[in-house]
């Protein structure tokens, strides 16, 4: 199959590539175009087919009725409620619902630290250790720590990683917050498996915190595990309604 559409690429037989469905209601121009993208992911070589971000970034202009919603370009179904929907989140739950980064980033950088309070931060001293070598070692960590927060609120989120997991690796220290972040960053570096990692470590440090489930919610949709991705909402939801009321 793979061949004869390089055949007909070769021909520009535009025609006989296109879904017959469109009724050729395209214009020649972005036949072309999208023919090129097809020979692009047709190619033999890995390193020579396009990402997934490239495509949609070329695709995107090619969507002339942009007031269509993609439901019903595709045909799918449309009224009944999502499980994310049917569920009411808070704006991190939300934002994680629907994997918009960017947003969660904010969040994560607006409330800071504040919910590492009750945490015990500072491990007691390593009797093997002098006092003048354990400051030394203490002081060296919370460095990688102000240096990986310098870095997330300028989302050089490489570098974050990298002091963040100084950090936590110096085991001098622990804090939910640090896992929380760096579960965003390897979001950010599509490593969905190691934020779902740090996001379950998180819920070990702090057990009842709701932003260790919103995330872990975010790395199971990234997964494409959306069952457990949806349940894992609910008890974060739940753990914030909890919290609500204990306030109240």
């Amino acid at each position: 199959i793979v061949v004869q559409a390089l055949d007909l690429i070769r021909g520009k037989n535009f025609m006989m590539l296109m879904d017959s469905a469109l009724e050729g209601h395209f214009s020649n121009d972005d036949g072309a175009d999208l023919v090129r993208l097809a020979s692009r992911c047709l190619q033999y070589e890995a390193r020579e087919r396009p990402n997934v971000k490239s495509l949609v970034t070329s695709l995107a202009p090619l969507q002339k009725e942009t007031d269509v919603p993609s439901y019903v370009l595709l045909g799918i179904p449309h009224g009944a409620a999502s499980p994310k929907e049917a569920t009411s989140l808070t704006p991190l739950g939300d934002a994680c619902s629907r994997l918009d980064l960017t947003a969660i980033h904010e969040i994560l950088e607006k409330v800071g630290y504040k919910d590492d309070e009750g945490i015990a931060n500072e491990a007691s001293t390593k009797s093997c250790l002098s006092f003048q070598v354990w400051t030394d070692q203490l002081q060296e960590t919370l460095n990688a720590k102000k240096q990986g927060d310098a870095a997330f609120k300028g989302k050089d989120f490489v570098t974050t990683i990298e002091c963040y997991t100084q950090f936590i690796e110096d085991g001098t220290m622990v804090s939910p917050t640090v896992f929380a972040r760096r579960c965003l960053c390897y979001l950010m570096s599509n490593k969905p498996q190691e934020a779902l990692g740090d996001a379950m470590q998180a819920q070990v440090v702090s057990p009842e915190w709701p932003t260790a489930f919103y995330l872990q919610a975010a790395a199971l949709f990234s997964l494409g595990m959306d069952k457990d991705a949806c349940e894992t909402l609910k008890d974060g939801t739940s753990l914030e309604a909890k919290k609500q009321n204990n306030r109240n």
